[in-house]
């Protein structure tokens, strides 16, 4: 998922865009507010994915494996928005242009050691990912509900690194808890969070930190995510910054929410600053 869950008083519903066969519906919602937060974090993302050796991600509300395309393909998020709103593809039946999507995406191939797995509420968004060969594997699954299904149990195993690039606030410290509960060895995982500066981390980092893990905020600078769909959010999101003691002074209170990135890594790594040397401001 991109668009996360209420603020405390109004935020656009975009719950319709997550309920589509394909992306279209979801690209023609968002390029329009200049969604652009996976493009923004990727650097983050491939420093770790560098750092920890990682070769199977799991992609934490993927939606329609947006995070795998950018991964694993030789496409910018501009590209890949532009294809699913394309005027000439928008009539094609959802079967046709899935089989079309498949045949692009290995075309576009550069990483094919990288495993991404998703996880996401939506059943027809991980099908999607599943079906174009974005996603390695995949699960439709809501962790605040319930704990694992023994297949995504299973799956989950092997993992090494965790991305989520907007699903906090849909969903919180269990979803995280049980996610590395059923990780091999827990103490060895890597994360990289990207949250709306309108929810607080914090009860996740100390989750996380329960199993041996050190978080730390990516320093000097946040990642804008989208504009303001209209005014109602606006107010909202910066009421709601405001109220957590941050300033909205040129991020929300520019018209854009903006994330804070989180990289949580295991204890006897290198320090943040030493990871991403070259990827944020010195």
């Amino acid at each position: 998922m991109t668009d996360e869950a209420r603020t405390a008083t109004s935020k656009a519903d975009f719950s319709t865009i997550y309920a589509q066969p394909d992306p279209r519906a979801y690209f023609r919602a968002l390029m329009p507010l200049e969604y652009q937060v996976p493009q923004r974090a990727l650097p983050v993302v491939e420093a770790l994915v560098a750092a920890s050796g990682s070769r199977t991600v799991l992609d934490v509300c993927c939606s329609y494996g947006i995070n795998a395309a950018l991964l694993r393909h030789d496409l910018d998020l501009a590209a890949i928005g532009a294809r699913a709103t394309d005027p000439a593809r928008a009539a094609l039946p959802p079967g046709e242009l899935i089989r079309d999507d498949a045949v692009f995406y290995a075309g576009h191939l550069r990483r094919p050691d990288l495993a991404v797995l998703g996880l996401d509420a939506s059943a027809p968004a991980i099908d999607y990912g599943l079906r174009t060969g974005l996603l390695t594997n995949g699960w439709a699954e809501d962790l605040e509900d319930a704990g694992p299904s023994p297949a995504l149990a299973a799956g989950l195993r092997e993992v090494d690194l965790v991305v989520c690039t907007g699903g906090v606030g849909y969903i919180g410290e269990r979803t995280f808890d049980r996610i590395l509960g059923a990780v091999g060895d827990p103490s060895r995982l890597w994360l990289a969070t990207f949250v709306l500066r309108v929810f607080d981390y914090a009860p996740i980092a100390k989750t996380l930190a329960g199993y041996g893990l050190v978080t730390e905020r990516v320093p000097g600078m946040t990642f804008p995510q989208r504009r303001f769909a209209d005014s109602d959010e606006s107010d909202a999101a910066q009421a709601d910054v405001a109220a957590r003691g941050l300033d909205p002074a040129g991020k929300e209170g520019s018209g854009w929410f903006h994330a804070d990135g989180y990289v949580t890594r295991p204890e006897a790594t290198p320090p943040l600053a030493e990871l991403l040397a070259g990827v944020v401001p010195g």
